[in-house]
Parts: C-alpha cells; sequence; structure tokens
C-alpha cells in the first residue's frame, strides 16, 4: 500500500477479482496507492465498527434480532458492505456497492498494522473480526456461500436430493437443529472429518467413512475455523513486518493510538493510587467487585493462599483499582502469614512476583489488569485453583449455588443460567451487575472487571466517580520523555483525527 495525493485506480479485472465477491478471506492486501487522510478516514471507521461489534456482543445474543438491527444500522452509518448487493448504483450515502467493498479491504488491512503488536491487540482483533465474518457471512444465500466456499478452495458440496433421502434417518438423529421435515428443505454440505473436528467432538453432525455431512446453518462453523487460522498467521508475518513500518513517521503515531483505542481506559495507569485502604476490601468486594475477583477474595481469605493464577489475576485487580505496591505487599503477606507460609518464606517465594506486577523487578514491565476476554480465553482453571471467569469454568450447578450464597433472586439466577448456556459469560456478568445493583440496565457493556469496580462505585455513589488523584505519577524520565515525543508528533500531525477518535472511545 502506498500513500501519495494522487489515487491510482485499479484495473476493471483487478477490481472484479478482489471485489466480485461480497465476502473475503482478507488473502490479498491492497496495491493502490492511498491518500493519508483516506488511510486515517478508513481506520477510524473500521475501529469504530469493530468496537460496535465488541459492545452489541456483550449487549445482546449475537445474531438476535436486536443485535441484527443495531449492527446493520452501524454498517449503514459508517458505509460499509453486509450484505450482498448486486446492484452498484450510487445509493444516499454517495458510494457503490464496489466502493463501500474496496473500504472494507483495505480498512482491515490497516487494522493488521495496528493491531500485530502484541497477544492481547491479536487476540482482541482476531475475535472481533471473527464476529464481524459471522454475521456477512450468514446473510448470504445459500448458492453464495458455495460460491465463497469454492472460491476460496473450501471445496464442500451440497448433497444430492437422492443422498439425502437414502440418509434422511441418520441426519436427523445426528443433528439436532434438524428434523424430518426440514431435512428436505435445506442443503447438506459433506466435508471431510478433520476440518469439521468441533462439531465432531460436540456430535452434532453424522460421521460416515471419513465424511460429516453439516446441516447448511452449521457451515459457518467450518467457514469460521478456517478464517480464524488464516488471520492469525497473517497477523504474525505482519508484526514481522512492523520495524519498517513504525521507521515511517506519518503511520506511527496513528497506528500505536489505534492500537490503545479498542480498551478504551487504560487500566494499567492508576489514576486511584491510595484511595483505599485494606480495611476496605473486605467490604468492598460484596458490593463492588465482579464474581471472578469475588470469589478470588474470598478463597483467599479462606485458604489463607491463592495459586500463581490467581494471584496474578487478582493481584492487577487490585492494583487497577488503586493499590499501592507497599499496601498490595502488606495485604499479600498478612494473609499469607496466616496459613502455611511463615514471613521469611513470603519474603523470598512471593514478594518477588508481586514487585514484578508493579514493573519493579524483572524486565519492569508495567503489567495490566486482566480484561473479561483474556479471563474467559485464556489459562483455565484446573483443581485448586480459584481464578478464570465464574460463568465460563464453574460447573452450572456449582454457580447456581454459589449465587444463592450472594443472595441473587431465583427469577435472576434462572436469567444468568440461560446466558450460561448460551455462551454468552459476558451477559450473564452484566446481569449479575444488575441483579446485586438493583438496576434494570447498566447502560455499559462490560468488558473488563476494573470497569466492572468502577461502574458500581458510581452507581453506590450516586452518579459520583470514585475520588482520585490529580495525576498518576510519571513512571521513569525515559518512559515520559518518549511519551512526550509521541505526544508532539500526534499533536502536529494528527490533531483533528484523534480528538474524534478520543470523542469516540472515551465512554467505550
Amino acid at each position: 500500500m502506498l500513500f501519495s495525493g494522487r489515487r491510482k485506480k485499479l484495473g476493471n479485472s483487478e477490481q472484479t477479482e478482489l471485489y466480485g465477491q461480497a465476502l473475503q478471506f482478507y488473502g490479498q492486501p491492497p496495491t493502490e496507492n492511498i491518500s493519508l487522510t483516506e488511510f486515517e478516514a478508513f481506520a477510524v471507521d473500521r475501529l469504530k465498527l469493530l468496537k460496535t461489534v465488541e459492545n452489541l456482543g456483550v449487549s445482546y445474543v449475537k445474531l438476535s434480532e436486536q443485535y441484527d438491527k443495531k449492527l446493520v444500522q452501524e454498517f449503514k452509518t459508517l458505509n460499509f458492505p453486509y450484505r450482498a448487493e448486486t446492484d452498484d448504483r450510487k445509493v444516499q450515502s454517495g458510494l457503490t456497492e464496489g466502493e463501500k467493498r474496496r473500504k472494507d479491504h483495505i480498512s482491515h488491512f490497516i487494522l493488521r498494522l495496528a493491531y500485530c503488536q502484541t497477544e492481547d491487540l491479536r487476540r482482541w482483533f482476531i475475535q472481533q473480526e471473527v464476529d464481524l465474518f459471522r454475521y456477512r457471512f450468514n446473510e448470504l444465500s445459500p448458492q453464495q456461500k458455495l460460491d465463497f466456499l469454492h472460491k476460496n478452495n473450501l471445496q464442500y458440496n451440497t448433497i444430492t436430493a437422492d443422498e439425502k433421502k437414502l440418509l434422511k434417518d441418520k441426519l436427523v438423529n445426528s443433528s439436532y437443529t434438524v428434523s424430518g421435515i426440514t431435512v428436505e428443505g435445506q442443503d447438506f454440505y459433506k466435508v471431510p472429518f478433520q476440518d469439521a473436528l468441533d462439531l465432531v467432538r460436540t456430535r452434532k453432525v453424522y460421521l460416515k467413512a471419513g465424511y460429516v455431512y453439516i446441516p447448511h446453518q452449521d457451515i459457518v462453523t467450518i467457514v469460521l475455523n478456517d478464517f480464524r487460522t488464516r488471520l492469525s498467521k497473517a497477523l504474525a508475518l505482519t508484526a514481522r513486518s512492523l520495524p519498517a513500518v513504525h521507521s515511517d513517521e506519518r503511520l506511527q503515531p496513528l497506528l500505536n493510538h489505534l492500537s490503545h483505542a479498542y480498551v478504551g481506559q487504560d487500566y494499567s495507569i492508576q489514576k486511584n493510587v491510595g484511595k483505599i485502604s485494606l480495611e476496605q476490601i473486605d467490604s468492598l468486594s460484596g458490593k463492588s467487585f465482579p464474581l471472578c475477583m469475588r470469589q478470588l477474595h474470598q478463597a483467599l481469605r479462606e485458604n489463607h493462599h491463592l495459586r500463581h493464577g490467581g494471584r496474578m489475576q487478582y493481584g492487577l485487580f487490585l492494583k487497577g483499582i488503586g493499590l499501592t505496591l507497599e499496601q498490595a505487599l502488606q495485604f499479600w503477606r498478612s494473609e499469607f502469614i496466616r496459613g502455611k507460609v511463615d514471613a521469611d518464606k513470603f519474603d523470598k517465594a512471593y514478594a518477588y512476583s508481586i514487585r514484578h506486577m508493579f514493573g519493579k523487578e524483572g524486565k519492569r514491565a508495567d503489567y495490566t489488569p486482566f480484561s473479561c476476554m483474556k479471563v474467559i480465553l485464556s489459562n483455565a482453571p484446573s483443581q485448586g485453583d480459584h481464578h478464570g471467569c465464574p460463568f465460563r469454568h464453574s460447573d452450572p450447578e456449582l454457580l447456581k449455588q454459589k449465587l444463592q450464597f450472594y443472595k441473587v433472586s431465583p427469577s435472576g439466577i434462572s436469567q444468568i443460567l440461560e446466558l450460561v448456556k448460551g455462551m454468552h459469560y459476558q451477559l450473564a456478568c452484566q446481569k449479575y451487575f444488575e441483579l446485586t445493583h438493583s438496576i434494570d440496565d447498566a447502560n455499559f457493556s462490560l468488558s473488563h472487571p476494573n470497569q466492572y469496580f468502577i461502574e458500581s462505585q458510581k452507581v453506590l455513589g450516586g452518579g459520583r466517580d470514585i475520588k482520585r488523584e490529580p495525576d498518576p505519577p510519571p513512571r521513569s524520565q525515559e518512559s515520559s520523555a518518549a511519551k512526550g515525543s509521541a505526544a508532539a508528533r500526534e499533536a502536529d500531525n494528527l490533531a483533528e483525527m484523534t480528538e474524534e477518535l478520543d470523542s469516540f472511545f472515551q465512554d467505550a
């Protein structure tokens, strides 16, 4: 992708190849020239779209009517393609379908540059792109889906009517979404079993002679797995090219700003240092801690010990709500010495890791509190562990008992368990927030345990934020100088764009 004031247009054959279909795997990068203004505009719009996908995913059941309605509105507002239009005439927005597809293609590759830098960024970007892809794939007609599969070398063909008739009983018995009535009216794909291991593992499909027979509505599972794998590999390759990209002073500030925008507030920056005393933690755990942190706190008080995964998850959360390093050392030491660890062993075996969390040891990295996505997707707890997401990792009956113990109403427990059953874990946590704070609508999209704490304090404080220190202390002279230099470049070159971006993500 080149940057110049004059746009190099693609030839008709190139344009047909790239944008002939409404959906693509983004296998071929853009080769045309593009202005910096367009680069910025495309990047910001796609980031807005992905933020909307994330927020809707934790506020509504994915692919529900409300979810679809709000996502379609965002597609229209931002001029992205969302269903396969055959008419390429100008519409009210002023963009043709081909121009929308071009914007979709280029903006995806721009955000690859911004989101290939760290594991957390890659994980977030892949998840939102997969959710976006799922919606758009489901909007395709059966013939368009088949065309898409063949174009991308996924040579899966539908079985004939005679095969369906012959295998009807097997298909009905093995596919829980299929009845005898619907077998005749929908397509089934014959796929090598190794390409559908998730469906085989959960026994959702009929398996015969090395092939599985997948109902029309489940083929998206195969396509999404392929898309996720391709995108993950592509991001790893893009990361190798970052030094060349960062050498361009026009792009580096913009890409850095984009990569930091997705999380909203940066919970590694302690704006609340020292405002919470150790004596308040027990009370706060019952009123303002999300269930994951509440269970960690309870386990620590009962067992006077947490294993490494629990210490990391809970320790970084406490750091994020405002505990200082000195408070953290005192808190963990006082609890551990009540168990089987004496003060000398604590100083030798555990104090280092706490200082490490605060960037005072090792490579002196300032570790960020875990987001909901990281808690849900990484480092699942084993026996004896208490970390993780209770809605994701707890047995439903155990979760029910836990919610009863915390005096959640029977109807509320049923609502939460229904969301958990549908694998809507963040929605379940948000429902827990609403039930424990006696409100009908949380009015925010939950994506972080520290966000839960802050929103809880606002509700309990009558809408007031926690009293905070005016400014966090600088981490080091060197990092301050580096940040000041980057900020100056951004102010000079990208002021208007970053103001717009900041205003959009301020309340995200």
